[in-house]
C-alpha cells in the first residue's frame, strides 16, 4: 500500500472574471495537476490583488501590469498568462456624448489606482479627475449621473449600448494607433523567493492550462461564463476572445517590446515616478 505524501501549498491568486477563468480552465478543473505541490486558488478583484501583492501575500498572482513597478521588488513575470488587448483595450464610457479633448473638464469613476486602465488614462490626461469604485459599480454609476464618465475594464465593453452609454474611447484602438503594438492589461507574477524548480513547473502548468482552454474553447468558455456577469454564451466567448491570444501562451518579442512601450512612454508622460525594466522569470 503506497503512502500518502504530504505535498506543498501553492497559493494561485486571480480574479473571477470570465478571462482569468477561461485561462486557469485546465488548473481549476484539475485536468492538469502538480506531482510537486497541492494548488490552492484565492479568487479577489484586481485592486485587491494589486494590494496584496504590495506585501507579496500570494506565491502566484494576477495583477495589473501598471502595478509591477510598484511590487518589482517581491515578484518576477511570468512568460505566460498575459492579457493582451490587439486594439481593444479598457473603455471610456459616458452618458452624454464626449470626446477626449474633454477630459480635463470632467469627473471619471476608475476601478483603481493601480489598474492599467488608469494609468493609460494619465497618460492621455494628467490632470484628470477621478474618484475610485469598485469595478462592477462604475456602470450604474454612469448611468445615475454620480459622475461624468468612467472607466470600463469587465464585460461591459461587450454590452454598453444597450444600457444607452456612449462610447468615448477604446483605450486599446488609442494605444494601437499610437504605437502599433498591442496593449498588456494585466500578467501573472511569481515571488522571488521561490525555488526555480518551483517556478518552471508553475510555468509549465500555467501555459499547458491556457493552451487547454484554447484548444477546448467551447468547454473552457462554457466554464467562464458563470463569471461573465450576466453575458450570454457567444458574448462571453466575445470578451475572452478579446484578451486571451497567442500571446497569452508566450508574450514573445512582440508582446515584451509592448510591455517595454508601456513602461517608456507612462514614465515620460509623468503616471509613473522612476523608469522601471521587467524582469522575467528565468526557466
Amino acid at each position: 500500500m503506497e503512502s500518502k505524501v504530504d505535498l506543498k501549498t501553492i497559493t494561485i491568486a486571480h480574479t473571477p472574471d470570465a478571462d482569468d477563468a477561461f485561462m486557469f480552465y485546465g488548473l481549476t478543473s484539475n485536468r492538469l495537476q502538480s506531482r510537486q505541490f497541492a494548488i490552492v486558488h484565492v479568487l479577489k478583484s484586481i485592486q485587491e490583488l494589486n494590494q496584496a501583492a504590495k506585501t507579496g501575500t500570494y506565491e502566484m498572482s494576477a495583477l495589473s501590469l501598471a502595478a509591477y513597478p510598484y511590487v518589482a521588488d517581491k515578484y518576477r513575470l511570468m512568460p505566460c498568462g498575459a492579457c493582451m488587448g490587439i486594439k481593444h483595450g479598457p473603455m471610456l464610457l459616458s452618458k452624454r456624448k464626449l470626446s477626449l479633448k474633454d477630459l480635463s473638464n470632467i469627473n471619471i469613476a476608475i476601478p483603481g489606482r493601480l489598474t492599467t486602465a488608469f494609468l493609460l488614462l494619465k497618460m492621455i490626461e494628467p490632470k484628470v479627475e477621478t474618484i475610485e469604485l469598485p469595478f462592477d459599480r462604475i456602470t450604474d454609476a454612469i448611468l445615475r449621473e454620480e459622475v461624468d464618465a468612467g472607466l470600463i475594464i469587465h464585460e461591459a465593453q461587450i454590452t454598453y449600448e444597450r444600457t444607452g452609454l456612449n462610447k468615448i474611447a477604446d483605450l486599446g484602438e488609442w494605444w494601437f494607433e499610437e504605437t502599433g503594438l498591442p496593449l498588456p492589461l494585466g500578467g501573472n507574477v511569481l515571488r522571488k523567493d521561490l525555488d526555480p524548480s518551483v517556478c518552471s513547473e508553475l510555468i509549465k502548468l500555467f501555459q499547458e492550462s491556457i493552451n487547454f482552454a484554447l484548444a477546448n474553447r467551447v468547454e473552457a468558455a462554457n466554464y467562464a461564463v458563470q463569471y461573465a456577469r450576466g453575458l450570454a454564451i457567444d458574448q462571453a466567448t466575445q470578451f475572452i476572445g478579446r484578451y486571451v491570444n497567442d500571446l497569452t501562451v508566450d508574450y514573445g518579442e512582440v508582446g515584451k517590446q509592448a510591455l517595454v512601450q508601456l513602461f517608456e512612454r507612462a514614465y515620460a508622460a509623468g503616471a509613473i515616478a522612476q523608469p522601471i525594466q521587467a524582469e522575467f522569470v528565468g526557466r
